[in-house]
């Protein structure tokens, strides 16, 4: 009967496990392709997705077909070739469920997996209930939901952790040595995907099999053994890669990116980002994060924590055993071990100021281990307390009201744990939210057409990127998809490269801030490629009612000539014409002047500026990169701006039709040979 009933729980307790991971996969799929379709304000998810595309072609590096206007995000240029900052192990888990169907399938039953194997694990430290337990407040903590939701190495990373512990585990309870490899084989992935990280979670592990190896030598030696063995395999593995992609086997991608980049005091830079890591600095940094991440980002925050830190108190009373203190240990070894981190000072954004960073928008995620230590021991408390609570309530209610009295304190628990985890998460949904809706807006004009075929010119606001901050807009490894994207640099090359491609060029309106709902909007503009012995640009706009002049400004190099208009007509025109190395205003509407020369190639400027009176005045804007090649004049349709404020012009005042007046019109063309009309 006994063994029926032990069955029976351990059957519902399998259930409940499967449950709850499935409740996990469901909750961060809905995330992922809810809260983050265009992914999030963090693109490094835009470097993995590059990467697992690169896996699934059979590729290390990228060879773009031009260069300098085709390296992604956190890419290292090692002559003409590309490779990423990071390690392959992450990019291939999301290339499996790019083969499944979706990326985003890799994120859910990442999600899943963890879940399920810190259910597993705690039940194998203590008990089912408490398993059970823990793996609903790490499903219910926001760090693990809004990190399991992006495509970002921390929740795969934790998963081949949280693999290696329970193969460990089950290896020392069961003696068997298929458990002992596989712990080995996922620590070495691990520290193969991120090397500190696998580190710090492994070290309270290394512990517990030394005091075993003290123990139980002859029955532990060759289980321990098969164990290293397997871990030095993926660190053999990792100092490979290493050895291929960098050409030295201590050289990591990231540090051949950035040298000064890194663990350890001192001075730390990455793309012109530095700063002194002082002890000092460190320490403070950390206690930020840390503050932030047990009152925001665990399930209940302040309320979650003290659980968990009863729930430590509870069982080293109790007598905490060596297997639960690798437990204990890694919530010394992470906080501990990230203090040396620079990354934990970078995440913050501006120290003084709070909710800066992507400690804001993502938590503290270089803690994401945390969860496990800290669902245990928050199971632990919990569970400690309602059995106090029992014994209480026996002793003063009659029997029959006990279980009332239970129910009732677990209700409100479970309220309190609830109503703080969802006051805390408000904010960062918010905020990814409205990042969300302003690249709804952003990216809302590649969902309105077609561009199959097409070479599509993206502006650069972060630097010479890629995928920074466009994630959605990525290029197939082979640069030969059904759409191509490239920097707004070196045109002619691009053009040269891609012959077939028709021309686009996406232009936005606004600085490039999700979070404070910027750009408000977007456009895509068809380029047009012209060339002969002269090339005119030929600029019609539209003016308001109220306007007084229109004048004139063509700027070549740091040469430039301003007129006023003789007779502006509404809709004005002007136009440029290119011929000889020289740029100049033709026309009946204004007077002539000098060709102004320009080096090969350019970007030549004309803006009109539209006086209306104070308060009312603007400019329109056209940017046309020209080249002279062997005699021959070649030109692109211009970049079109306008601006309603002095300075506003130079990238964030895009044209955009639906955001402008009924009355501002732009028209554009370019036209071969000479036309002075």
């Amino acid at each position: 009967m006994a063994s029926g009933t032990t069955e029976s729980r351990s059957r519902t307790w399998r259930v409940g496990v499967v449950a709850l991971a499935a409740v996990a996969a469901i909750a961060i799929w809905v995330l992922a392709t809810r809260l983050f379709p265009h992914h999030s304000l963090n693109h490094d998810e835009a470097v993995y997705l590059q990467q697992a595309a690169m896996l699934l072609d059979g590729r290390l590096f990228l060879s773009p077909p031009v260069e300098d206007v085709f390296r992604p995000w956190f890419f290292v240029q090692d002559g003409g070739q590309l490779y990423s900052k990071y390690a392959p192990v992450v990019p291939a888990l999301f290339a499996v469920g790019q083969l499944l169907g979706t990326p985003r399938l890799a994120l859910a039953g990442i999600a899943a997996a963890n879940v399920a194997l810190i259910g597993l694990i705690v039940r194998h430290l203590f008990d089912r209930r408490t398993g059970l337990l823990a793996a609903l407040f790490v499903l219910a903590s926001p760090l693990f939901l809004i990190d399991s939701a992006v495509f970002l190495p921390y929740a795969p990373t934790t998963m081949l952790n949280l693999t290696f512990l329970y193969a460990y585990l089950r290896a020392g309870k069961s003696g068997d040595r298929r458990w002992a490899g596989a712990a080995g084989a996922a620590v070495g992935l691990a520290f193969f995907a991120r090397p500190y990280t696998a580190v710090l979670f492994a070290v309270p592990v290394i512990g517990h099999a030394l005091w075993t190896l003290s123990r139980e030598r002859r029955d532990a030696l060759p289980r321990q053994i098969l164990t290293a063995a397997f871990g030095l395999a993926g660190v053999a593995l990792s100092l490979g890669y290493n050895a291929v992609v960098t050409g030295s086997p201590l050289v990591f991608p990231y540090q051949a990116f950035a040298p000064k980049d890194g663990l350890g005091f001192g001075y730390h830079e990455i793309l012109g980002h530095d700063v002194e890591y002082t002890v000092g600095l460190a320490l403070r940094s950390n206690a930020v994060v840390l503050e932030q991440l047990t009152t925001t980002w665990v399930a209940g925050g302040l309320f979650g924590t003290a659980l968990a830190v009863g729930g430590i108190a509870v069982a080293v009373r109790r007598g905490l055993s060596a297997r639960q203190g690798i437990l204990a240990g890694q919530i010394g070894t992470i906080v501990v071990g990230n203090v040396y981190f620079w990354g934990n000072y970078n995440v913050l954004g501006v120290l003084e100021r709070a909710g800066d960073g992507l400690i804001a928008s993502h938590g503290p995620y270089y803690h994401f281990d945390l969860l496990l230590p800290f669902g245990a021991f928050a199971a632990v408390g919990t569970l400690a307390l309602v059995g106090t609570v029992r014994e209480l309530a026996r002793e003063r209610f009659a029997p029959g009201a006990v279980q009332a009295v239970v129910v009732g304190v677990v209700l409100v628990t479970a309220a309190v744990l609830g109503t703080a985890t969802a006051a805390k998460v408000e904010r960062p949904v918010e905020m990814n939210a409205l990042a969300t809706e302003t690249y709804d807006r952003a990216y809302e004009p590649f969902e309105e057409r077609s561009l199959d075929g097409g070479l599509v010119l993206l502006p650069t606001p972060y630097g010479d990127w890629l995928n920074h901050p466009f994630q959605s807009l990525r290029n197939d490894p082979d640069f030969d998809g059904e759409t191509v994207y490239a920097m707004d640099e070196r045109p002619f090359a691009v053009v040269d490269a891609h012959p077939d491609r028709r021309l686009y060029r996406y232009t936005f309106r606004g600085e490039w801030e999700p979070y404070d709902g910027a750009p408000r909007g977007a456009a895509i503009q068809p380029v047009d490629h012209a060339a002969g012995e002269t090339v005119t640009l030929n600029a019609t706009v539209g003016l308001p009612a109220t306007y007084r002049t229109v004048s004139a400004t063509l700027t070549a190099d740091d040469e430039s000539v301003t007129v006023v208009a003789r007779d502006a007509s509404n809709p004005a025109t002007a136009r440029v014409r290119f011929a000889d190395g020289a740029a100049r205003l033709v026309g009946p509407a204004w007077p002539s002047r000098d060709p102004i020369p320009y080096d090969d190639p350019a970007e030549v400027s004309l803006t009109l500026f539209v006086d209306s009176g104070p308060g009312a005045s603007f400019s329109y804007r056209f940017e046309t990169p020209v080249s002279r090649e062997q005699g021959r004049i070649r030109a692109l349709t211009p970049r079109v701006e306008r601006c309603v404020a002095i300075g506003e012009c130079g990238g964030e005042a895009g044209y955009v039709p639906g955001l402008s007046p009924d009355w501002a019109s732009v028209r554009t063309n370019l036209t071969v040979g000479e036309d002075n009309r």
